[in-house]
């Protein structure tokens, strides 16, 4: 597909609708969720140096992109952190989940199962993901007070690089579908859309982005 100035202006309409940045509060855990991106370890790291919560729960197995890694996406994420000053000890591997949702059920369960104690949590992801991961978690694991917290980027900034724009406008809008779909479903929070921000959607639909959109 080709990327026009309509095409990125509509692209930048789901970027602003799928990023939330609401202030932090203290916390008793971070949620990270696993990906592709590493740049999501990273956040993390800076949002634990911060000091808004003691613990890092860093969650993944393999996904589809990264099906081929030598490690799970939580075992590179941690690697990742480490590096960047975050202590092991801070860190809990939940190395199984392979979706949103099982991201945060399964956490659930470790944390559980070692005695932590979580009313409020921080959530970091992807910018694209932080909507459709707040609903989720409400949903899933729905005791908790959700936060999120996403690398402030805008989205020529985050393609700029190795980062295919195409393929990022494809995940725009497939996210933007299951935020709709998967509150259907039972499977997250219902979350407002907003009648330009589903136009756009249908617009880019329309110019063929549509790898990721469920049928």
């Amino acid at each position: 597909m080709t990327i026009t100035a309509e095409v990125r202006a509509l692209a930048g309409v789901l970027w602003e609708y799928h990023r939330l940045a609401p202030e932090l509060e203290k916390s008793d855990v971070i949620l990270v969720l696993g990906s592709h991106d590493v740049r999501v370890a990273e956040h993390a790291a800076r949002v634990w140096h911060d000091g808004w919560a003691p613990l890092v729960a860093l969650s993944g197995g393999r996904g589809k992109v990264t099906e081929t890694w030598a490690e799970t996406e939580a075992s590179v994420f941690a690697g990742v952190a480490e590096r960047l000053g975050v202590p092991r000890s801070a860190m809990v591997l939940e190395e199984e989940a392979t979706n949103t949702g099982e991201n945060i059920t399964r956490t659930r369960s470790l944390l559980e199962a070692r005695g932590v104690e979580v009313r409020r949590a921080i959530l970091v992801a992807k910018p694209y993901m932080a909507r459709r991961a707040v609903a989720t978690a409400r949903k899933q694991w729905p005791e908790v007070d959700w936060l999120v917290s996403t690398a402030d980027v805008t989205l020529p900034g985050y393609t700029e690089g190795d980062v295919s724009e195409s393929r990022t406008i494809e995940l725009l809008v497939g996210d933007l579908q299951r935020i709709k779909v998967y509150a259907e479903r039972g499977f997250q929070a219902p979350m407002e859309i907003p009648a330009a921000v589903w136009a756009a959607y249908e617009r880019l639909v329309a110019l063929g982005f549509d790898r990721y959109v469920l049928t």
